[in-house]
């Protein structure tokens, strides 16, 4: 198997936008799911996308998501204490999309249901909910660590992949 190679700077010699462009392109190279994290606030409904969500721990079971500093959203889930990840399925880029936009009702329009933790995306290909655990400074950007206290997973679903700056869809291989 070959794979083409594209030459990019060192962020070294390139200035801190150069920079962070120069790391987002490659960082891109990675595929991740994609996730809508929610919860109940004081004010009502709140939520926000999200790709940068990892498991961290079987025992006990904690995952982490990530959040930029100049997150609006991220407070109000904070402050909620539990949350719900819904892991989207290949139909959701437009529900991605619409609570990745600032100023909109992220939940018009969109069906949902409660759970433990919060609000869940119905035809979600997996949902979690979480209780705040632990919160870490990391750059530009607060990595929270949740303990899973339910999950659940549809089996027949199909995961919404962000893959290059853009949405699609995992496909496994078939099997021998």
């Amino acid at each position: 198997m070959t794979a083409t190679t594209e030459r990019v700077a060192s962020t070294a010699t390139t200035t801190s936008s150069d920079a962070a462009q120069n790391f987002r392109k490659v960082i891109g190279h990675l595929p991740t799911g994609v996730v809508i994290v929610a919860a109940r606030s004081r004010d009502g409904l709140v939520g926000m996308a999200a790709n940068s969500i990892t498991s961290v721990s079987l025992r006990p079971q904690l995952v982490s998501v990530c959040a930029a500093f100049s997150s609006s959203t991220w407070p109000r889930i904070r402050a909620a204490g539990r949350f719900c990840i819904s892991i989207l399925a290949d139909h959701h880029e437009q529900t991605s999309r619409r609570f990745a936009a600032p100023g909109v009702d992220r939940f018009a329009g969109v069906p949902w249901h409660d759970r433990l933790s919060g609000p869940a995306l119905d035809d979600a290909v997996a949902w979690l909910d979480c209780e705040l655990y632990a919160e870490y400074a990391a750059g530009d950007h607060t990595i929270a660590v949740a303990r899973v206290l339910d999950l659940s997973a549809a089996d027949d679903a199909r995961a919404l992949v962000f893959f290059r700056g853009h949405y699609g869809r995992f496909v496994p291989n078939e099997r021998d």
